[in-house]
Order: structure tokens, then C-alpha cells, then sequence
């Protein structure tokens, strides 16, 4: 196990909101999640952000969120996500953020999480790298190659296995294998889970998910509220 704390980076890659120039809600509650996913020495980086999607998520990642789908819970009912003092949003691309860390931190030590890789992360990477770096939104279905454009620019690339995992999910498997110690392929995970809301309402996910001690998958805390929301939206538009 790793006491190092290393820094994820989520090079954003999606267009924000065209009327309100912010992140979508299901983007803001993967990025809260993966404040609780990674180490307490660790950070989280979102780079090359608007300006203008910068502060109502900070007011995101600082708020309490209501939620049935985590344990996490206040006693209000409310979950208190990690401090935001761990996330760190900037208009920085990558190859930017990198000289204005403290240390500054060079382009050799970052490792690009790509689909693609010819090797497999391992625990043994905690020792070559300082940093993890996302092409953000992984979790396309179908997945489409966004990571090529950090490709280019010539980091060392590790996969996370063949099944398609969204972002907060792959920075949890990161988190695990490097920090904790624990190899890719001794993670329990689950596949396209169905996420039941009652007897008439499911809805299957197509990623690749770590489950928890009961065996289920891992979302971010309001993560199924606004699946179910967002469901409801659908049906109400036929």
C-alpha cells in the first residue's frame, strides 16, 4: 500500500451547457464523487474548464447532497461530500497545469489512463508516476476516442482493462490499484448493471462498475435520484 498522495486530472473535454454555460448535473456528480474516491493525500484536478463553469462547481463540490444511494449519510440525511479543498478546477490545459504544481511536475511522471495502452496499470506504477491524467468524459456510449487528442501529446499510457468505465469509476480503479495495492484484476467489479427504481422502472447501465460488500455498483452519491429524474423527463416527453 502507498502512503504517496498523487494528483488526478481530468482534462475536460465536454461542451458545457449551451444555456447556462455550466456542467451538466451528471458531470458535477461524477467530479463530487471522485473526491471521495481518492486517497486523503491525494487531490483532483479539472483542467481546461470554462471560466464561466468554474464557480457553480466549486458551489458543487462544497455542497451537501440528499441521497438514498450512499451510506455516507449525516444525521440530516444529508451527504457531506469530501472537502473541496481537495479539487482544484482551472482553465489550465494539462501540459499548462504541470510547471504551476508544487512541486512542478514533469511530463515523465504523468500517466494517461488510455483504452488503448499496451500495458495494464499496476501497483508497481505508484512508483513511476506522480500523476494520473483522464481524458474526460470517458463514460461515452459508444465510447469514442477523446483520449487520442492527450495521445498526441506523448505521455506514458496505461489501460484499465477492455470494458468501457465512466470517469469516476476509473479514477476509483486507479485509486485502488495504486494507492491500496490492489491488482486490476483482483477489484471486483459488476457489468451493465440494471438499476431497479421500483417494479415498473429500470435502467441498464453500459460500463463497467467496482460493487460494494453487498455486491452492488458503486455511483455517485444522487446519481440514481437524477437517473431517475432524467427518466421521468423522457417518458413525460412521449
Amino acid at each position: 500500500m502507498s502512503g504517496k498522495g498523487f494528483k488526478y486530472v481530468i482534462e475536460h473535454m465536454e461542451e458545457d451547457d449551451a444555456a447556462t454555460k455550466a456542467l451538466p448535473d451528471w458531470v458535477k456528480l461524477e467530479y463530487s464523487h471522485m473526491l471521495k474516491l481518492v486517497g486523503p493525500s491525494s487531490t483532483v484536478h479539472f483542467t481546461s474548464l470554462s471560466s464561466s463553469s468554474i464557480p457553480p462547481l466549486q458551489a458543487h463540490l462544497s455542497a451537501p447532497i440528499p441521497s438514498s444511494s450512499s451510506t455516507a449519510e449525516g444525521g440530516d440525511g444529508s451527504i457531506h461530500l469530501s472537502s473541496s479543498s481537495k479539487a482544484h478546477p482551472t482553465t489550465l490545459p494539462i501540459l499548462e497545469l504541470l510547471p504551476t504544481l508544487s512541486p512542478p511536475i514533469d511530463k515523465t511522471r504523468v500517466c494517461l489512463l488510455d483504452p488503448r495502452a499496451e500495458k495494464v496499470l499496476s501497483p508497481e506504477d505508484a512508483e513511476h508516476f506522480d500523476v494520473f491524467l483522464y481524458g474526460g468524459i470517458l463514460g461515452d456510449d459508444p465510447p469514442r476516442d477523446r483520449t487520442g487528442e492527450l495521445r498526441k501529446l506523448g505521455f506514458e499510457g496505461r489501460h484499465l482493462g477492455e470494458k468501457q468505465m465512466t470517469t469516476d469509476t476509473a479514477v476509483g480503479v486507479t485509486k485502488i490499484v495504486v494507492e491500496d495495492g490492489v491488482p486490476l484484476d483482483k477489484i471486483p467489479y459488476t457489468d451493465f448493471p440494471t438499476i431497479t427504481f421500483n417494479k415498473y422502472e429500470s435502467i441498464e447501465m453500459p460500463f463497467r462498475y467496482v460493487v460494494d460488500n453487498k455486491g452492488e455498483p458503486i455511483l455517485p452519491p444522487g446519481m440514481k435520484e437524477h437517473l431517475k429524474a432524467d427518466l421521468n423527463r423522457t417518458i413525460d416527453e412521449f
